[in-house]
């Protein structure tokens, strides 16, 4: 057995440890998570909309959470607004050409958010560039700024108006842990329009096959 095939298990023991910290700071702010929920309810039937944005695999975790909105997360409702500024390729080279790195994001911003909208960015580190450039629009424009990020201090969850900030020491486990959350907020999301009489009846979630 080569070397990587003996490190394997002991990596997969470790990143266990990482992530079972990480699970238990997220426990810790669950109140957060629901209270998010709720918040969300109201602006997204108000006409409101959100907008997601980060880098990396932190943009693939804005793109799945814009799909829960649009989509559905477990029980069926009505589409509601939710756009992944990472998503736009066509808008982030043509930015990134003519304004610099610093605008990908701010600059969209700009151009979809209103005062009201929320706006979530997510950040392993919490110092990416041009997602704190967005955050400081979206305050400039009147958005609620939720951030997503990993241990605290760090400079993103001080510009944002409320932060989730998952304890962990990797990379990975800020990650993973991350979706568990953007999962738990389409449930609190969902459990905020239930309470309000505007989800449809029955669930319709899928099974895993």
């Amino acid at each position: 057995m080569g070397a990587g095939g003996a490190a394997a298990p002991d990596w997969v023991d470790e990143h266990t440890g990482e992530l079972e910290t990480a699970l238990a700071s997220l426990r810790r702010q669950a109140a957060l998570l629901r209270a998010w929920g709720e918040r969300l309810a109201t602006v997204l039937v108000g006409g409101g909309r959100l907008l997601a944005a980060g880098n990396g695999g932190s943009a693939a975790e804005a793109q799945h959470l814009t799909a829960e909105l649009v989509g559905r997360w477990c029980t069926d409702r009505r589409p509601l607004s939710g756009l992944s500024l990472s998503a736009e390729t066509s808008s982030l080279t043509a930015i990134l050409n003519d304004y610099g790195p610093d605008e990908v994001f701010a600059r969209q911003v700009e151009a979809h958010g209103r005062p009201g909208d929320v706006l979530v960015l997510l950040s392993t580190s919490g110092s990416s560039s041009n997602v704190l450039h967005a955050a400081k629009r979206g305050s400039q424009l009147g958005l609620h700024v939720w951030a997503m990020t990993g241990p605290a201090p760090n400079p993103l969850a001080a510009l944002a108006d409320e932060a989730l900030v998952v304890d962990a020491p990797s990379t990975a486990a800020v990650q993973e842990v991350q979706l568990v959350a953007i999962h738990a907020l389409c449930a609190a999301l969902d459990g905020a329009l239930t309470s309000r009489g505007l989800m449809e009846a029955g669930p319709v979630c899928r099974q895993a096959s």
